[in-house]
Order: C-alpha cells, then structure tokens, then sequence
C-alpha cells in the first residue's frame, strides 16, 4: 500500500472519534502516505499528528457560496483543482469515513483504485467499491471506526483517540495560568454546544462552579465559541468571579491544550468534551437528547445519563423545551462522580 486518503470532513468529535485509525493505518504500512481530506475548520485537529503525511483541505464552504451566487464556471475549475491534487498522490485505498453523498463524492473524485464507504448512504454507496455498516458496540466510543478497522484487519492495540499541540498552544496555556492565577489547579467548562436540547442549565453551572472551587480547590475556566460569549458572561456574572471566562478567546487546538493540562472537565456532548477523554483528562460528560456512547474505555471518565422513554430524541425534542433528561443531572450528581474521576 503506497498512498492512502482518509474522508471525514466535518465535526471536531467526529474527526476525534475516528483519529485512532491514523495510527492503526500507520502500523500496518509503515511507509505509505497518509493523507486526510477535511474542511477547513477542522484541519486544525490535524496538522500536528506525526503518523500523517498530508492534510487537504475541501473548499466546501466556499463551493456553496459559488453555487448560491450562480458561478458555476469558478466553482467547477474549483472542483477540478481539487481533485487533480487528489489524484496526483495515486491513492491505493481511500476511506469514507462519513458516508454521506459529499464525501462519498469526494473519495470518488480521488480516483483511489479501492474505496471503502462506512455507513455509506444518500447513493454514495454506488461510488465505493465496497460498502461497510456502522458496526461494533454502539455503547463504545468511536465503536464504528474500531468496526473498520478489525475489519480491514488492521492492528487496533491500542486504538486510542489522538489530538495533537504544537509549542504556542503550550506556551497561550501557560500564559492563561500565570494572568489568572490557575497554577492551583483548575476545571474546564464546556456548556455549549449547537442544539438547545443537549444543554444543561444556566443556573445549575453556576452552582456548580461554587461547588468545585469550594470542594475540590479548582478554579472552573468556561469555554466555547464566539457565539457563546452572551450566554457564558451570564454564567460568568452570576458566579460572583469564582470562574475564568474564556469562551470566544480561544482558538480549537489552544482550546484543546487548556483541557489536556486541566485537572477535571465537565461538558455536555460537544466536540470539546470528547476532547477530554482523547487527552486522557479526567472528564465528565452529561448527555440527554443524545447518547452516541456510555463505554468511554478510561477509568477517569464517565457519561452521566438518565434516559426518559423519549430518550434519545436526538433532533426532534418533544418535551417542549423543558429538556426533562437533561433536567435529572444534578449539580450534587456531578460532584460525587467528579471524586470518582479524580480518584481513578
């Protein structure tokens, strides 16, 4: 196996829960090249891993804004570009990793001789060679890539998920301690995410803020994007100045590197949250609307879930917006798991 091209083009969890297969990929042709095909904003949580060779970003966003204003001339010479630079690495094997008509689409235009779709669908099983279902055990995290990877026979101990820093990570981390006095110890908040149905309560982070400053001597440090910078200050202003607001300050990788050298993260299910486990943090996720896992494969972290007989209703809340699931995680709940973790 010379050249190989992996497929995922989007979400950060998505692209952590598939990171084992890099190194398992690795392992089993040394000298092949690896490369990853993904879209811009997650080319990040890639540039830095050592068992890869290249990262190709796909345009799509700008494709689509092409598209939308009718230029269908610049977006074809677009097309063409990209995939005269995927088929100059002459790929033996491209993988699919995320089985919808656009990448299916893209792992086509690859013109790899062998293409492998997981969960292939929307027709982009018609352009693989061979299409897979989404197996293994839908309790473990990032079972479905396990799944691929036993069945290409590839060697998956350990199959762990991967992020990877450079130096001015370390050195904005190291920074952020120093300015706010963090060298005690502190807690990552992860609160947001897109879909009101996989939060927890204002109020009750809040609350639980007081709690692990007062019990476990760590100061929470709340992060997120830009657009969660109105609903962390109300988190913020209601915590009497026992939290560090850095939601909308961080990039994703100086995110990552907050989390890897925190002592404790608590988050709902959002990308920066399976970060937690992928760094080996001890971490605690709280699921409702969603529950993609409850196996984490580490002592020190746990999913906290109590499914309702609507449980998991995913995009299609029916609650009316009381979120009764996320409603039954409790800040005492939280805090007794948070001893568990440490302790493990």
């Amino acid at each position: 196996m010379n050249a190989i091209l992996l497929v995922r083009l989007s979400a950060i969890g998505d692209i952590v829960f598939a990171s084992p297969l890099i190194a398992a990929l690795r392992r089993a042709w040394p000298r092949a090249r690896i490369v990853w095909l993904v879209q811009s904003e997650g080319r990040v949580l890639l540039d830095h891993h050592p068992d890869l060779d290249e990262v190709i970003v796909c345009p799509l966003q700008h494709w689509r804004r092409l598209w939308k204003a009718r230029r269908f001339g610049a977006l074809m010479k677009g097309v063409l570009a990209l995939r005269a630079t995927l088929r100059a690495h002459d790929f033996d094997l491209a993988l699919d990793l995320q089985g919808l008509l656009k990448s299916g689409a893209l792992t086509w235009l690859s013109g790899a001789r062998k293409r492998i779709g997981l969960g292939s669908r929307e027709g982009s099983q018609w352009l693989m060679t061979r299409a897979l279902p989404r197996g293994g055990d839908a309790r473990r995290i990032g079972s479905e890539y396990l799944y691929l990877a036993d069945t290409l026979g590839l060697p998956t101990e350990p199959f762990a998920m991967a992020i990877h820093y450079g130096e001015s990570e370390s050195a904005f981390v190291a920074e952020i301690v120093a300015r706010h006095g963090l060298a005690g110890g502190y807690a990552v908040f992860c609160p947001f995410t897109t879909r009101p149905q996989k939060h927890w309560f204002e109020d009750r982070w809040q609350r639980l803020a007081a709690r692990i400053k007062s019990e476990f001597g760590l100061t929470p440090v709340l992060l997120g994007g830009p657009a969660d910078r109105e609903a962390a200050a109300r988190i913020g202003d209601a915590s009497d100045g026992l939290l560090v607001n850095l939601a909308g300050q961080t990039s994703l990788l100086e995110a990552a590197a907050l989390i890897d050298q925190a002592a404790l993260l608590i988050a709902v299910d959002t990308g920066l949250g399976h970060m937690g486990i992928a760094l080996d943090t001890p971490s605690l996720l709280l699921f409702g609307s969603t529950c993609p896992y409850l196996d984490t494969t580490r002592a020190n972290a746990r999913v906290l879930y109590h499914p309702l007989p609507c449980s998991p209703c995913k995009r299609r809340p029916t609650c009316g917006g009381t979120f009764d699931c996320m409603r039954r995680i409790e800040v005492d709940e939280i805090v007794s798991a948070a001893r568990q973790v440490l302790r493990s």
